[in-house]
C-alpha cells in the first residue's frame, strides 16, 4: 500500500541474542544471533498498518514483531527454523547435548542491544521457563 512506501531507510541495528539453557546445563548457550534490521516490517509500517485500521494506539500500547530471522542458519529466529522443522539438530554446547524443539525444563532467554564504539544500550531480558503440562482431573 502507498501508505506503507518509505523514502529512506529506517531501520535500527538491534543485535539480538537467544539462549537455551537445559535443567543439565550449569550455563546458558547461543542458539541465535539475529538483528532487528531482518525484520520484513520496519517499526514505523507495523505502527501505521495496525492504526490505519482504526484502531486507536494509546502510551503504553504494546505492538510485537513476530520472528526475526536473518539470511544465515545461526540467524533464525525460531526453534522451528533452527531445526528445519525438526530434521536438523541444534547443539547445544559441548557436552550438552542438542534440541530439535524445546523440552520441559529449557529456560529460553532473549537480549536485544544496540552498541557502538563507545557506548551499548541493552533492552533487559526476556526469559521463560518451559514447565511440564499440569494434569487437570
Amino acid at each position: 500500500m502507498s501508505y506503507l512506501a518509505e523514502s529512506a531507510p529506517v531501520t535500527y541495528d538491534i543485535k539480538l541474542d537467544v539462549t537455551l539453557q537445559s535443567a543439565a546445563m550449569s550455563a546458558p548457550h547461543v542458539i541465535s544471533r539475529s538483528n532487528s534490521k531482518y525484520l520484513y516490517w520496519t517499526l514505523k509500517q507495523q505502527l501505521v498498518h495496525h492504526a490505519v485500521s482504526g484502531c486507536n494506539m494509546q502510551p503504553g500500547d504494546l505492538l510485537g514483531t513476530g520472528t526475526i530471522s536473518g539470511p544465515q542458519a545461526h540467524e533464525y529466529g525460531s526453534m522451528l527454523e533452527l531445526s528445519w522443522r525438526g530434521s536438523k539438530e541444534v547443539p547445544l554446547g559441548e557436552g550438552a547435548g542438542v534440541r530439535k524443539f524445546l523440552q520441559d525444563g529449557d529456560t529460553v532467554n532473549m537480549l536485544g542491544y544496540a552498541q557502538a564504539e563507545n557506548f551499548k544500550v541493552g533492552f533487559g531480558d526476556c526469559a521463560g521457563k518451559i514447565l511440564p503440562a499440569v494434569k487437570f482431573p
